[in-house]
């Protein structure tokens, strides 16, 4: 009887104990987990993309589509065309709009001081919203450093409660430039990351300044034309835990401690993708993973060609 109680007794500290690690981490109602950012504020990590949407209606019912299935986190910019249905979106969900984190990103030509105040105005009023959680320089081109002035403003006027870098991964020297000739320095940088471009170096350069990664092309775009999705290694761990491929690699990014915005428009694969708080990857599925890098990115347009694309672009 004594051997009994003590089992038990073990069993409650076991339990009591397992409950109390995950309570360490917080998440959202759907299980997504979120990071306290290097500023407090805190963001869910998984989101949708909306890169590509085709159009703001289109975007609309994306976003509607991932609202009603858990997702907390949208990221949109001026240049995707679509924050008009981003905002309908949000309104249109009956989520109170603190649930709710919106990221945007302004273009280059609406980079300099007392001009990206007026772009973020416009940003407001196109998401019909008062602020907006997380705002980008899109690109490391133009005058960034007077765009970033002007969004420092925007924070302490409650416009915006948190800085990113967008692609800032160009080069070391718009890396440096941005951290040091900033007051509030990025909480977050955006980049290209999945499985076969980790971005070790990176990481490196962002943990230094407790900048969060959060990862586009997680799943390798529609560029890839799939790459990722077929790879041996990523497939036989889907079949092992009876998932898609897509939802190993999302998953592999969140215990990597990435934050993740995959795009799509498709209903079942919008829901498809959140699907990934319900199982867990073993450190050697995860040593798996990590063993097919290669730095091998997809979308490899050199800063030149990202300078030819800004200017050649009218917002």
């Amino acid at each position: 009887m004594n051997r009994l109680k003590k089992i038990i007794f073990f069993a409650i500290l076991l339990i009591g104990g397992l409950c109390a690690m995950n309570a360490q981490e917080k998440t959202t109602t759907a299980g997504v987990p979120v990071v306290k950012l290097n500023n407090g504020v805190e963001m869910p990590r998984f989101g949708l993309g909306t890169f590509l949407q085709g159009s703001n209606e289109i975007c609309k019912q994306s976003c509607l589509t991932a609202l009603r299935a858990g997702y907390r986190h949208i990221d949109t910019a001026h240049a995707y065309y679509d924050e008009e249905g981003v905002g309908e979106a949000v309104k249109e969900s009956g989520i109170p709009r603190e649930e709710i984190w919106i990221t945007s990103k302004l273009w280059p030509t609406e980079y300099g001081e007392g001009k990206t105040l007026k772009a973020i105005d416009e940003m407001l009023a196109r998401l019909q919203t008062d602020y907006i959680d997380l705002l980008y320089v899109h690109q490391p081109v133009g005058d960034f450093v007077g765009a970033w002035k002007d969004m420092e403003k925007a924070v302490q006027m409650g416009k915006v409660r948190a800085l990113g870098i967008s692609n800032f991964d160009a080069n070391d020297e718009v890396f440096n430039e941005i951290m040091e000739k900033s007051t509030i320095k990025p909480a977050v940088l955006q980049i290209e990351c999945h499985p076969y471009a980790q971005r070790t170096e990176m990481r490196k350069k962002a943990a230094k300044y407790g900048i969060q990664v959060e990862c586009w092309y997680p799943l390798g775009g529609a560029q890839s034309q799939g790459l990722l999705l077929r790879d041996s290694v990523i497939t036989k761990i889907a079949d092992n835990h009876g998932t898609s491929p897509a939802q190993i690699i999302l998953r592999w990014h969140i215990q990597e401690g990435f934050s993740v915005i995959p795009g799509a428009t498709k209903p079942d694969y919008i829901k498809e993708n959140i699907q990934i708080f319900d199982f867990a990857l073993s450190n050697d599925e995860m040593q798996q993973i990590r063993s097919l890098n290669k730095e091998q990115r997809i979308f490899n347009a050199t800063l030149d060609d990202v300078k030819r694309m800004v200017w050649g672009t009218k917002l």
